[in-house]
């Protein structure tokens, strides 16, 4: 096996993205690993190597592993990565349980310095990129709440494949809409800050063929005192990605179909102000921004957007807001220490 720079273990459509990005940016020594013949068939289209024996991937001696696999697997693969001295890129959520082997990845890469980005790209996207540096300039004055919504009709997201089939259906491959939609819970407490109390509705409404849940509705308070709303669901029939910051001073609305454009109302001024994103901005954009900060990272010229431990503080929010539906109660997220 030749020896790869990077290599992708997992080609569902996440992985083919990342694939198709990289060598959009100029990377070529690459392999992909996954067990689907139909999916190897995918990448191979695209010029790049691939093996249905993980051990092909150890043998080329990758300098980063990309993990794609479904959420059960990020853990267990990482690790395999991170004990061969690999620097990683995880597609969220970093675990579907915070448990003594997630525990010894962040130990395996804290103790081999390991550079690690776990999938965030909404963090790139221009509309929140807007929305936090008018947060951070302080154009809202004190802001009392957040309120972020994800939905989208589950059989419509991969169409091209059952839906019944997909981790999102499958609680043994780590699915449900709370850890799926995890990008919510990211981007609030990047906007807002540490959470401290997280109470929560969670479970499965609808009539959908899965045995994970579907809805959730969350209640957070930041450190600040902020009060946070995330609404999650596979049921909406139109995909919706929306978020409101109210604060004394204005409030500011951001939707995701807004082409990276966000709103603001002055409350000095009594009007909205609107500012438009990129012109001929698209949705890979951001995916593409993404691998190009972590291209940036691996070569000393960022820091992590997201590395493994801050992923881990949003999967025990996440993690808290489950807990707290079982128990009917607020639920303080763990801290671990940095």
């Amino acid at each position: 096996m030749a020896l790869a720079r990077f290599a992708v273990v997992g080609c569902g459509s996440i992985g083919k993205r990342h694939v198709r990005n990289l060598l959009a940016l100029g990377e070529r020594d690459l392999l992909a690993f996954d067990p689907r013949e139909d999916r190897r068939a995918e990448v191979e289209a695209l010029g790049v190597s691939s093996t249905s024996n993980l051990a092909d991937v150890w043998s080329a001696k990758p300098e980063a592993v990309l993990v794609t696999a479904p959420t059960k697997l990020h853990v267990s693969t990482a690790i395999e990565a991170a004990s061969r001295g690999c620097h990683l890129f995880l597609e969220k959520p970093i675990a579907d349980v915070h448990d003594t082997e997630l525990d010894r990845l962040l130990d395996l890469v804290s103790e081999r310095r390991l550079i690690s980005l776990v999938g965030c790209n909404l963090r790139f996207h221009p509309g929140l990129l807007k929305a936090k540096a008018v947060i951070d300039a302080g154009r809202l004055g004190r802001i009392v709440s957040i309120r972020a919504e994800f939905g989208l009709y589950l059989p419509d997201w991969h169409p091209w494949e059952d839906y019944r089939q997909g981790y999102s259906a499958r609680s043994d491959l780590g699915g449900g809409v709370v850890l799926d939609a995890i990008h919510e819970l990211d981007y609030v407490r990047w906007l807002m800050g540490d959470i401290t109390h997280v109470a929560a509705l969670v479970g499965k409404l609808s009539r959908l063929s899965i045995d994970t849940e579907d809805t959730a509705s969350i209640l957070m308070r930041f450190e600040s005192g902020t009060f946070g709303e995330v609404h999650l669901d596979y049921v909406q029939r139109t995909y919706t990605r929306a978020c409101t910051v109210i604060g004394d001073g204005g409030t500011l609305s951001w939707g995701f179909g807004d082409g990276g454009g966000i709103r603001v109302f002055d409350g000095a001024t009594k009007a909205w102000e609107s500012s438009p994103g990129p012109a001929g901005w698209d949705t890979n954009q951001m995916y593409l921004d993404e691998m190009s900060h972590f291209l940036c990272c691996l070569a000393g010229a960022a820091q992590p957007e997201q590395d493994v431990f801050e992923a881990t503080r949003v999967l025990d929010i996440a993690l808290a807001a489950k807990e707290s539906s079982e128990s009917c109660s607020f639920v303080r997220p763990r801290v671990r220490a940095s």
